[in-house]
């Protein structure tokens, strides 16, 4: 078992105070979607949330994953609407970014679209070569925020503490 200070040793976090959010553009969360490999999608299951890691790529403003039968073939077959996250955070925390995608899940099934799919960078997880499917996220809404400690004397609106 690995013990909680492996994860965070907060007896050595600095203290920040309060925090500050700054919304992000949609240009610039599609930038920061591509730079990442890995996010996470929400997908509903029996109506209880699931939340599954996913290696993905940015195709035409699209999330596009590859997967093998299952939970997210399953949301994607079905139309469903998903939630899809990444994020970025300083070791402690305290300064980072989170970008959401929202949209309807599809399997890219048409012959020109599956061809162009199978080109992306986009690599299984599956050992055994079972992730020969390929779904698209259709963005309908795209948000981000990045957050920061306020710096001393620093007054906002949208800080926390």
């Amino acid at each position: 078992m690995v013990g909680r200070l492996a994860f965070r040793d907060t007896d050595h976090m600095p203290n920040y105070g309060r925090v500050v959010f700054n919304e992000i553009s949609p240009e610039e969360c599609l930038t920061l979607l591509d730079l990442a490999d890995v996010g996470r999608i929400g997908v509903s299951v029996h109506a209880l949330p699931v939340i599954l890691p996913v290696n993905y790529v940015i195709h035409d403003g699209d999330v596009v994953l590859r997967v093998s039968s299952g939970t997210k073939l399953a949301a994607a077959t079905a139309g469903a609407v998903v939630a899809f996250e990444v994020d970025h955070h300083d070791h402690h925390g305290t300064s980072g970014w989170s970008v959401l995608v929202q949209g309807r899940a599809e399997e890219i099934v048409d012959p020109g679209e599956l061809t162009q799919a199978r080109m992306l960078p986009l690599h299984s997880w599956a050992l055994d070569g079972s992730a020969d499917h390929y779904v698209r996220i259709r963005t309908a809404t795209i948000s981000g925020r990045r957050f920061q400690p306020v710096e001393p004397g620093d007054r906002t609106d949208e800080s926390i503490s």
